[in-house]
């Protein structure tokens, strides 16, 4: 493992590893490498090792995640090979937390949110997946992505706020799921007969063996964007572009394709953007747009259509996350232009560590 300094384009250090390296994961405060039957976690500040997790069992992908909060940096890898078990390691106090039984298949993927207090899973049959509390691994939600077995879910994501989670697959379809409960929101009695009807099917539910009466409270994805393919692994996040909530995937090809996700309708995210990054860095815009009927026009469809004052503002939501319709956001707060970061001070530092250092890091 090479950890260079791009700014300054030099070699920081380097390290030597008994077996391939099949993943690599930072923070501010921590580094991870991930081998086969073990993991190395090192202090990132002056890159000494700090401790290595020996003895896992065979993780051939290089399945693990760390937390990007450096003030907890909590490590997740799976702890069977046979069962969907996670292992919840404290990369800060170096001791492991709590084994979380997430799945009965093994594990797909994996993922913290932002504040590293919760932790999506699924499993290689990839129909259900779970949002679990860290640290003590109590599942809050569970999702069921489709009814298809043998669906390999290839990323996991949380948005910044923690309020989506997006999963990609082998599939065409990206799903989005909102993390909300909403039986606290619901009137204690039903006002019309579909939803007396709910209540009485709920109810019943209870009755019905375990796994039938899960299947049946397990919620459906929210919103969901269409791939023009399938069968390619691709990857996907959440973002905010200039205040818009966007899908980002990005496929195998050397694609990536930019979708509107309309934060309160939810439903078929818009694709506004195709990028290639292996050619000449040229954009297509979404000419399909271009057909829709004027009306109706949902939340996703009146961002993404281009108007004639697009030039100087554009439609979106407040700064705060409170959904505005119509809300005009002034020219003066949008980026001039590509987001430049001062990283002189940043960490890791220029330090001396290729000799005994790599000595330390090589097991024994």
């Amino acid at each position: 493992m090479n950890v260079y300094h791009f700014k300054k384009g030099t070699e920081i250090c380097n390290y030597s590893y008994s077996g391939n390296i099949l993943a690599i994961r930072l923070n501010r405060q921590r580094l991870l490498v991930c081998l086969e039957e073990s993991i190395y976690i090192h202090n990132i500040k002056d890159m000494k090792l700090l401790k290595t997790i020996l003895d896992i069992p065979a993780n051939p992908t290089g399945l693990c995640a760390l937390s990007i909060n450096h003030s907890n940096s909590y490590v997740a890898y799976p702890g069977s090979l046979t069962t969907g078990e996670i292992v919840l390691y404290d990369g800060h106090s170096l001791k492991p937390v709590c084994t979380i039984a997430a799945h009965e298949g093994t594990l797909a993927a994996i993922a913290f949110n932002s504040s590293g207090s919760r932790l999506a899973s699924a499993s290689e049959k990839g129909t259900v997946i779970r949002v679990f509390s860290v640290p003590d691994g109590q599942k809050l939600y569970e999702f069921r992505r489709g009814m298809k077995r043998y669906v390999t879910i290839s990323s996991l994501a949380f948005s910044m706020d923690s309020q989506f989670l997006c999963a990609s697959s082998n599939t065409e379809t990206v799903h989005i799921f909102k993390l909300e409960h909403l039986a606290n929101s619901r009137p204690e009695e039903p006002s019309t007969w579909t939803g007396y009807m709910g209540k009485m099917f709920l109810a019943a539910s209870s009755y019905l063996p375990t796994q039938v009466s899960d299947m049946m409270n397990q919620d459906r994805a929210f919103a969901t964007g269409r791939l023009g393919f399938s069968g390619h692994r691709n990857i996907c996040t959440l973002a905010t572009i200039q205040k818009l909530p966007r899908l980002l995937v990005v496929s195998s090809s050397g694609h990536l394709y930019v979708y509107n996700l309309d934060p309160q309708d939810g439903g078929d995210c818009v694709l506004i953007k195709t990028h290639s990054l292996l050619g000449s860095g040229t954009s297509e815009e979404n000419k399909e747009n271009d057909l829709r009927p004027p009306l109706p026009q949902s939340y996703a469809a009146t961002v993404a259509r281009p108007s004639a004052s697009a030039a100087s503002t554009v439609p979106g939501y407040s700064e705060d996350g409170g959904a505005l319709r119509g809300e005009v956001i002034p020219e003066h707060e949008f980026a001039t232009g590509p987001v430049c970061l001062d990283d002189e001070n940043e960490f890791p530092p220029i330090t001396s560590c290729r000799g005994d250092q790599q000595d330390k890091a090589t097991p024994s």
